[in-house]
């Protein structure tokens, strides 16, 4: 069985750099407390490595 990662955004893009915002468009985020269920993949663990601070992660 694959594990999953419920991803949820907890802090605005407001002020942060295109490459951040563009990355939390693609993890499937838009507005804050929202959450999505993606599968644990590198390219997932790498987008969510690159705006760390602005999540939060919890295996599913």
């Amino acid at each position: 069985m694959s594990k999953k990662l419920e991803i949820t955004l907890t802090r605005s893009v407001i002020g942060g750099t295109d490459v951040q915002r563009k990355t939390v468009e693609a993890l499937g985020l838009k507005k804050i407390r929202q959450s999505v269920v993606r599968e644990d993949t590198p390219a997932v663990r790498g987008m969510v490595n690159r705006v760390s601070h602005l999540l939060t992660v919890k295996e599913v």
